[in-house]
């Protein structure tokens, strides 16, 4: 379900005032025999997703499929190999913001933009098992990125009885509530402490190549302007069980 991410997308405000977004269960925290597989697609989504999730849990494994060289095509800048090295230096400062820099990081290194879904599927297997827990984007988040990432780490749980638990990032922004494309019925709120919410915000400023203007050009602009980073600053997370 590849969508066209344009604009500014659903205000944030307009989410707020939804009254299922306050009524959805709240995820139990009992996370299996072994830590948390973390799939990111690109640096900075799992920051996104499910930071505050990852800092309350506080023992975790990150998959970091691509590098995000990608995210400035065209830039005049850097080169996507430089936004590469930034990036995967951006993801270390935020691990260590929210506490958890001695996690450990499995770095795939698949390209941005053309994710290998067997390959990924493969890689997730051998790092899951019975009862884990696999966060990973949603299936139906709109960039294909994330959907490879979702279905590749459906295909993973469905081999080896982990469980998959999705998190939307661009779906905030294409959908709207109640929107009929997503299945709000598998959503679960993660409330946040305030410490926690201070460490992902923390954790989310830790990406400047995506919150801030490389340079001038309009291949420089931010990735993640404000619009869109205040969808990422409520006191809960959801994910889709």
């Amino acid at each position: 379900m590849v969508i066209a991410i344009a604009g500014e997308g659903t205000a944030e405000a307009t989410w707020q005032s939804w009254p299922a977004m306050t009524a959805w269960p709240v995820l139990g925290l009992e996370a299996g025999p072994r830590p948390p597989v973390v799939v990111a697609p690109h640096p900075d989504d799992e920051i996104l997703g499910v930071a505050g999730l990852m800092a309350t849990l506080g023992d975790v494994s990150l998959v970091a499929v691509t590098d995000g060289e990608a995210s400035h095509p065209g830039s005049s800048v850097y080169t996507p190999e430089r936004l590469a090295g930034i990036r995967r230096d951006e993801t270390a400062e935020a691990m260590d913001r929210l506490g958890l820099g001695a996690s450990p990081v499995v770095r795939l290194g698949q390209p941005d933009g053309g994710i290998d879904e067997a390959a990924l599927a493969d890689a997730l297997a051998g790092l899951l098992g019975e009862g884990q827990w696999c966060l990973a984007t949603w299936r139906g988040d709109g960039h294909p990125d994330h959907e490879a990432v979702g279905r590749a780490a459906a295909e993973a749980c469905a081999r080896t009885g982990a469980r998959l638990l999705e998190y939307p990032i661009w779906t905030w922004h294409w959908a709207s509530p109640g929107d009929s494309r997503v299945p709000w019925e598998r959503a679960r709120r993660v409330p946040l402490s305030p410490e926690v919410l201070a460490a992902k915000q923390a954790a989310i400023e830790a990406f400047p190549s995506q919150i801030h203007p490389l340079g001038p050009d309009p291949a420089d602009a931010a990735i993640l302007p404000p619009h869109v980073l205040a969808r990422f600053a409520r006191p809960f997370e959801v994910v889709l069980a």
